[in-house]
């Protein structure tokens, strides 16, 4: 079982958070709003805390999956045939590793779920993008920190 470096998987659990709040607020959020048919004023009266603490909470699981995953594909096999973990970490190849599951997991899921819940084309670029910037971030932070 690889060591599980718990600063790391709170730390890489935060940028979506972060990175959301810039990327729905100021960078795209008009165009994100736009691909929902929502205005500002739709987006008043929600359980803010309700919201944003369960983003992060799963944040949280997301990111220590992510890291569990990216050292599993880190193994190798030592001389006495044991599973060695954990070789090789830089951001760019936990980047790499980050982007490959977001391609492989994420963006068929977010396109599915948009196919059949007829949303705008607009609307799925916008979170296929968002969470292939967060997987690879994160995969980069958890890599890199063990």
């Amino acid at each position: 079982m690889p060591e599980i470096n718990y600063i790391s998987i709170i730390v890489a659990a935060l940028v979506p958070n972060i990175l959301g709040a810039i990327y729905y607020g100021p960078l795209l959020g008009n165009r994100w709003l736009q691909s929902l048919n929502f205005t500002e004023e739709d987006l008043k009266g929600r359980n803010e805390p309700l919201i944003y603490g369960s983003a992060l909470l799963l944040s949280i699981v997301v990111s220590f999956f992510l890291k569990f995953l990216i050292e599993m594909l880190h193994k190798e096999v030592g001389q006495n045939g044991e599973l060695a973990f954990g070789s090789f970490h830089t951001f760019g190849h936990g980047a790499m590793h980050g982007a490959g599951l977001a391609i492989g997991l994420v963006i068929p899921i977010i396109v599915c779920l948009g196919l059949f819940q007829k949303t705008k084309a607009s609307n799925i670029l916008i979170n296929c993008i968002f969470w292939l910037l967060c997987f690879s971030v994160m995969g980069g932070i958890l890599d890199v920190w063990n």
